[in-house]
C-alpha cells in the first residue's frame, strides 16, 4: 500500500510503497543506507543485496543525490532510536539526478540564495516553510473565530498609506500607481460593513535597507475592527500572538527540533505581556546606554536592548505623535501622544506589529491630511468613511516573515519566505 514517510510508525511490519527523494545515502559493503525525504517527513530505507536482486542492488548503487525514486518495503522499527525505517524490497529510480550544486559543506549565503529553489530541500529550511503554514493557519484561525471576516485589499493603489516609506511607481494607463505597501486604508472602509475584518497578501516597500529584518516583498496581516479603542485593540494583539505561539509549540515539534529552537521562551509568551509608554520606553533605554531622544523612533538596537532581560514581549505606546502616521487618534487632553502601539519581539527579533487607534473625525482628520500636503481629492473616499456612521475603530498590522522567525529562532527574515526580494536580490 502507498504510504508517507510519517506514517511509517502505523505500519510496522507492513509492505509499503513510499514515493520520494534521495537527500543522502552510505553504504556499508553488501548494505546501502538510503536517507528518504518525500515532503512529509524523513526515514531510512536500507538495501540488502543478499535481499534483493541484482536489477534493484544495481539500481541502488547507481543513485545520486535528490534522484527520484519509488521504493517498497517493509516496515521496521529502529533497534535504539524511536525512528522507523524501510527493509526496502524493491526500488525503481524515476528520474536519476545530474550531479547536486548543494554539497554537504559550508555555503555562503549568496551561492544559497542564488540557489534557493534547490535550498528549500534541505532540512532546516523545510522546518522553516512548514512553521511559516503552522503561523499563517494560526492566524486565519484566531480571526475567524473572533468574528472577523477576510476582506481583500488592492495591490495598485493611487498613493501612500503613509508618507514614510518609499513606494514602487508602475506605470498604470496614463496615470502612476503604486504598489501598496499596506491594506489597511482600505479594510477600514469594510468595518462599516462587516464590524471586524482582515487582509493578508503580499506588500511591497522601496526603502533601500539592508538589515536582517527587512525584506522589499513581504506578507502582511492588517485587521480592523470597529468599536474598539486603543486598550482593547493592543489586548487583540497579545491574544493573537499567544495562539500563534501555542499552535507552533504544539503542532510543529518535529521542526523547531530540526531547527535546534529553545521551546521554553515560546511557552512563556502565553503570560501577560508587558506596557510601557514611549516616554517610559526612552527612559529605560537611556539608562541602558542607549541616546534615543525622547522624539526618536526605536532602532532595531534600542528594541533588542529593551527586551533583553524579559520572558514575554513588550508594547511601547503613547507615542509622539510628530513621529507617527497622520491617520492615528490622539490621546484625549494630549494632543501631543498619538493612542498607538508597537509591539517588541523578545530575544531580539524587534517589532512585530504597528498598532493604533485610527482618528474618527472628519474635521481633525481633513486638518492633518491638509497639514501633510495632500491633495484633498485623493483622501475624499477615506474622509467620506468619518461622514456617514463614523465610530472608535483600530486596527493593526502583522508582518508574516518577522513572526516566523521569531517562532523558529531565525535571525534573518530572508529564510523565512520562499522566494526573498530584496534591495539587491530579484532572482530567482
Amino acid at each position: 500500500m502507498k504510504s508517507d514517510l510519517d506514517q511509517l510508525k502505523a505500519q510496522i511490519d507492513n509492505q509499503v510503497e513510499i514515493s520520494a527523494w534521495v537527500y543522502n545515502f552510505r553504504s556499508s559493503g553488501k548494505i546501502m543506507f538510503l536517507q528518504l525525504r518525500d515532503g512529509h517527513g524523513w526515514a531510512q530505507a536500507i538495501v540488502d543485496e543478499s535481499k534483493v536482486s541484482a536489477e534493484v542492488w544495481q539500481a541502488a548503487q547507481s543513485l545520486t543525490i535528490e534522484s527520484s525514486v519509488i521504493v517498497s518495503g517493509t516496515v521496521t522499527k529502529h533497534p535504539k532510536k524511536e525512528e522507523y525505517e524501510l527493509q526496502v524490497s524493491d526500488l525503481q529510480i524515476h528520474q536519476l539526478a545530474q550531479e547536486y550544486p548543494i554539497a554537504n559543506k559550508e555555503h555562503g549565503v549568496d551561492f544559497l540564495m542564488d540557489h534557493r529553489h534547490l535550498w528549500l530541500r534541505s532540512s532546516k529550511q523545510w522546518a522553516i516553510q512548514r512553521v511559516r503554514n503552522t503561523v499563517i493557519n494560526s492566524i486565519y484561525g484566531y480571526l475567524n473565530s473572533n468574528g472577523y471576516i477576510k476582506i481583500d485589499s488592492p495591490i495598485l493603489t493611487p498613493n501612500a498609506c503613509e508618507g514614510t516609506t518609499e513606494l514602487f511607481e508602475v506605470p498604470y494607463f496614463d496615470e502612476t500607481a503604486y504598489l501598496a505597501q499596506s491594506g489597511q486604508l482600505y479594510i477600514e472602509a469594510a468595518i462599516f460593513s462587516h464590524g471586524k475584518v482582515f487582509d493578508f497578501g503580499p506588500v511591497f516597500r522601496a526603502e533601500k535597507s539592508k538589515t536582517r529584518r527587512h525584506l522589499t516583498e513581504f506578507w502582511m496581516m492588517d485587521a480592523e475592527s470597529a468599536w474598539v479603542e486603543h486598550a482593547e485593540n493592543m489586548q487583540i494583539q497579545e491574544e493573537l500572538i499567544q495562539f500563534v505561539a501555542k499552535q507552533v509549540v504544539e503542532q510543529n515539534a518535529k521542526e523547531l527540533e530540526i531547527l535546534e529552537r529553545d521551546i521554553e521562551p515560546l511557552k512563556k509568551l502565553q503570560q501577560p505581556f508587558i506596557r510601557m509608554t514611549h516616554a517610559e520606553a526612552v527612559l529605560k533605554l537611556n539608562s541602558l546606554g542607549s541616546d534615543i531622544k525622547p522624539n526618536e523612533d526605536l532602532g532595531g538596537d534600542d528594541e533588542t536592548l529593551l527586551t533583553q532581560d524579559s520572558d514575554v514581549p513588550i508594547f511601547v505606546e503613547k507615542w509622539p505623535a510628530e513621529i507617527k502616521a497622520f491617520y492615528m487618534k490622539r490621546e484625549s487632553g494630549n494632543g501631543e501622544l498619538a493612542l498607538c502601539n508597537d509591539l517588541i519581539a523578545t530575544e531580539g527579533f524587534g517589532e512585530i506589529i504597528g498598532g493604533s487607534q485610527r482618528e474618527d473625525d472628519y474635521d481633525e482628520l481633513l486638518k492633518r491630511i491638509q497639514e501633510q500636503g495632500f491633495p484633498i481629492s485623493d483622501w475624499q473616499w477615506y474622509l467620506d468613511l468619518r461622514k456617514y456612521g463614523s465610530v472608535p475603530h483600530s486596527g493593526f498590522g502583522v508582518g508574516l516573515e518577522r513572526l516566523v522567525g521569531w517562532m523558529c529562532g531565525t535571525a534573518h527574515v530572508r529564510e523565512t519566505i520562499p522566494f526573498p526580494r530584496t534591495i539587491n536580490r530579484l532572482r530567482p
